[in-house]
């Protein structure tokens, strides 16, 4: 069990680092894409991507017997509906108003609003899951959740009304609830199946809601001329691939196996990851306050994947200093 919570950590992790690689190349594919196309197009590669990685895990056992089991889907119907609501609230609608949002108050404001993802699945967990976290845990999301906080960026956009702005504000903050509320709802299903047919059926039911709604918009059909070949293709192919495949799978393998408040903390990292990597490919200035947020975030990380061997001793520790 143990070493499940350490793999869970490790993916969740791992989500963060791939979901921020393809955030700086999707702000490249944003630049001539529109939200809603570009979303589609992403859907689209994860969807075709994780069915061949389904497909091959259908066909592994035969060609490599083994005593495990290397897929296994949801057995009841009622758990593919809750992966299936899952997905329309997390990713077709929470999706579509995250695009919505982020148009109105802008990349920084909207990583402000982002830092409430991590206490909500926390709120989320002990509500529907009755998780319980060590003060080890809190400390730790503590300094991450204050390097996101020191990292972004606040000045608002300068061509938005202040009701805009509050409206915008208020639209994010709905999507990254809706975010946390969807994955804290699938976990318990998580914990019965593998993570890749569970992310499949995710984008599966959050891309059919997503393709009905271009019927019904009027500028709809012109969405699909993002699957056409085009130059953008260099950045959001691989965007997709990583954001919208590995990311997904990492992601839903991280609330998995780790707990649901764990892993949430530790995908709060992503924007900690995009500042490095921003700086590296996008050749970004490394400000004094990137760096600040960093060394907050480090030991954060530490103590929260080190928890369950360094809490009890120190607790133990500081109760002897205390009691003399």
């Amino acid at each position: 069990m143990e070493q499940h919570h350490l793999l869970g950590q490790f993916f969740a992790l791992a989500a963060a680092a791939t979901w921020a690689l393809a955030m700086v190349l999707f702000k490249r594919s944003g630049e001539t894409v529109s939200p809603l196309a570009l979303n589609l197009f992403k859907n689209f590669i994860g969807i075709a991507l994780t069915a061949g990685t389904v497909g091959a895990m259908l066909l592994a056992p035969v060609l490599f017997p083994t005593d495990g089991t290397w897929l296994k889907l949801p057995e009841h119907p009622g758990d593919v509906c809750i992966l299936l609501l899952s997905g329309i609230i997390g990713i077709a609608i929470a999706d579509t108003i995250f695009f919505y949002a982020l148009n109105l108050i802008g990349v920084g404001l909207f990583t402000i609003v982002d830092c409430i993802y991590a206490p909500l699945v926390i709120l989320f967990s002990w509500l529907l899951l009755v998780e319980q976290l060590a003060w080890c845990h809190y400390l730790g999301g503590g300094l991450i959740l204050a390097g996101v906080f020191v990292s972004t960026r606040h000045a608002p956009p300068p061509d938005r009304t202040h009701r805009q702005i509050l409206w915008g504000m208020l639209l994010a903050g709905s999507a990254v609830a809706m975010v946390a509320f969807a994955i804290v709802l699938a976990k318990p299903v998580l914990e019965k199946c593998d993570a890749v047919s569970a992310a499949l059926l995710r984008l599966l039911a959050g891309t059919v809601i997503l393709a009905l709604l271009t019927v019904l918009l009027p500028e709809g059909r012109k969405l699909w001329g993002v699957f056409r070949p085009a130059r953008v293709w260099r950045q959001s192919v691989p965007a997709a691939v990583l954001g919208t495949y590995l990311s997904m799978i990492f992601w839903v393998a991280g609330f998995k196996y780790a707990r649901a408040a764990v892993a949430a903390i530790l995908n709060q990292t992503s924007v900690l990851f995009a500042l490095l990597l921003a700086t590296f490919i996008l050749r970004e200035r490394l400000t004094v306050r990137k760096l600040l947020a960093v060394a907050l975030a480090i030991p954060g990380v530490a103590l929260i994947t080190l928890a369950d061997d360094i809490g009890p001793p120190l607790r133990a520790w500081v109760t002897r200093l205390w009691t003399g």
